[in-house]
């Protein structure tokens, strides 16, 4: 640091302090004015800030400097922790189950989330360079206000205004030189003195040219300070000496500013928020309204049954929601588009449906009397009073046997033609239990290989419906088993009354039904693989008739297969629930 001389100064009243006024701080050695981050050591600067003015102080006498305390060696003052209370990952676990993940909420949710979520980050980020931007135009100030202070020529000092060349009301000054140190605090014109630690973190904290903030704690607060090297006079001898003069000026009101600055930006970003999210709520919901409405059509033509009969697709979307022009009128108008195709697809279907069982109904017709024919023809021929040859005689015989075969096929193609164009079966009481017991002997005179049992309560059940349909669905179930299982199995019929149904189950303890056939075991013509092998002449119907005829009385079958386990189960509705 190069210091200037006394002949240098160019003030001809001034005189050089005399050292005996300078006391050291309780007999510590003298500071060292230019130790590392203390004083100001730019030649430069020093010119600039003009040096050549003789700055003023009064030693007071004081305490030696203080070291301030660290922070090193505190302690935690948190409670002890709960062992039996959850942790707080445990709680952050719990309530993130609670939340609805994002793909889960509705796009009303999502869009006013979105609209808040980027009015919260634009409102923030606009508040944040506000409230930094004035912070910096208040701190520029008063860092003009400190170079002021340090250009101000020195005009000497007294009690109240302090030494010459002070930046203002709620100012710092600071002298640190060879023969002692002094500080001053002024506060609405009332000087106050620094303590000798207070002086210590002054000169401690690195100043210079350019302008620091610097807390010195309790009433004093923060000040934003500069230092120069500086010819100082001692007010009470009047001698100069080359020292450091650091100036500062309070932060306090700027820090106030500030402070209300921010809680003005929190309170109307919060207002802000609360605005975003009524407003948006409505302007959300009035928007999505047409597209609600879709969705309504949507769900209503859902709730159609459109597997099977002639179906009426009368529900469209409004109009007023087919706006091309928009996103949900072009929604709904595709929509519309979409069930216009449906409807003429079903219709399309429904027609070529009522074709074919039409041509089923007549074809099966017809040929009952051909088959009839046949079967008479066959028989007359067992009548033949001359010498039939034996190869003829076998002919005739398996003629009519595949005639009978075909008469049976025949039947069932028309009873389900009849079935699926909806024709009204019989409906009178039917007492299940005695119609399983002949159903039961008649399959035992059939195949008295297998074990027949029966498990019937012991009041009868009744039923209202056709009794000569129920009975071939019965027998239909029965024949299915004996068809399908080895000799020595053992079937079982029961009959249970529950609740509003009755249930008749036909268990056998076979091979039971392939895996991959069940899902279809009820189609027509279905017929199983290896595991379930024919044994006789099966048409594949039988089945087919089981549901057909179940669901024309309001019920339905089912099946429970597995390896020695199969089940088929019949449910009609109890004559007390049709009642």
């Amino acid at each position: 640091m190069s210091s200037s001389r006394p002949s240098d100064i160019g003030h001809a009243d001034t005189d050089l302090p005399d050292p005996a006024d300078l006391p050291e701080a309780d007999g510590a050695a003298a500071p060292d004015l230019f130790a590392d981050g203390v004083g100001f050591t730019d030649e430069s600067s020093r010119t600039a800030h003009g040096t050549d003015d003789t700055m003023a102080y009064a030693v007071s006498p004081g305490t030696a400097p203080a070291t301030p305390a660290g922070s090193a060696g505190a302690t935690s003052t948190s409670g002890p922790r709960d062992p039996g209370g959850p942790t707080l990952r445990e709680r952050w676990d719990a309530t993130r189950e609670r939340v609805r993940p994002w793909s889960a909420w509705t796009l009303r949710a999502k869009l006013v989330a979105s609209m808040l979520a980027l009015f919260t980050v634009l409102s923030m980020m606009t508040a944040v360079f506000t409230v930094t931007a004035l912070n910096q135009a208040l701190i520029g100030q008063v860092d003009q206000q400190l170079s002021d202070s340090l250009n101000r020529p020195s005009r000497g000092g007294d009690d109240d205004g302090g030494p010459g060349g002070g930046p203002g009301a709620d100012r710092m000054e600071v002298y640190l030189t060879a023969d002692g140190n002094a500080g001053y605090v002024y506060r609405s014109g009332v000087r106050t003195s620094l303590t000798s630690s207070q002086i210590a973190l002054v000169k401690a904290a690195g100043l210079g040219s350019t302008p620091k903030t610097l807390d010195l704690g309790g009433e004093i607060g923060r000040y934003r300070t500069v230092a120069a090297t500086r010819p100082i006079r001692n007010l009470q001898t009047g001698d100069q000496v080359i020292g450091t003069y650091v100036a500062g000026i309070s932060t306090g009101p700027t820090d106030v500013i500030v402070g209300r600055m921010i809680v003005i930006a929190i309170a109307t970003v919060a207002a802000g928020i609360i605005l975003v999210a009524l407003l948006g709520t409505w302007l959300v919901r009035r928007n999505l309204e047409p597209l609600r409405r879709v969705a309504a059509t949507a769900t209503k033509v859902s709730q159609t049954p459109l597997a099977s009969g002639r179906v009426a697709l009368g529900e469209r979307v409004d109009p007023a929601d087919t706006d091309t022009r928009t996103e949900v009128g072009q929604v709904g108008a595709a929509f519309n588009e979409m069930l216009d195709h449906v409807d003429e697809a079903l219709n399309a279907r429904h027609q070529s449906e009522q074709r074919v069982r039409q041509f089923v109904a007549d074809a099966s017709h017809e040929l009952r009397t051909p088959l009839a024919s046949i079967k008479g023809y066959a028989e007359l021929s067992r009548r033949e009073p001359d010498v039939v040859p034996q190869t003829v005689t076998h002919a005739m015989g398996r003629i009519e046997s595949e005639a009978n075969r075909m008469s049976s096929l025949v039947e069932d193609l028309l009873l389900l033609a009849r079935l699926d164009a909806g024709r009204p079966l019989e409906e009178a009481p039917v007492d299940m239990s005695m119609l399983v017991i002949n159903a039961v002997s008649d399959a035992h005179a059939a195949s008295p290989g297998h074990r027949w049992d029966l498990d019937l309560p012991p009041e009868p059940v009744e039923v209202t419906g056709d009794g000569a349909r129920l009975h071939q669905v019965v027998a239909n179930l029965l024949a299915n088993a004996r068809t399908h299982t080895p000799d020595g199995t053992r079937v079982t019929t029961s009959v249970r009354p529950e609740g509003e149904w009755v249930r008749v189950a036909v268990h056998d303890d076979g091979p039971g039904v392939p895996e991959s056939l069940q899902p279809n075991v009820f189609e027509r013509f279905a017929r199983g693989d290896g595991a379930r092998v024919r044994a006789s002449g099966s048409t594949g119907l039988g089945l087919s008739i089981v549901a057909a005829v179940s669901k024309a009385h309001g019920g339905r079958v089912e099946l429970d297969s597995r390896p020695g386990d199969t089940t088929f189960s019949l449910l009609l509705p109890a004559a007390s629930a049709v009642a």
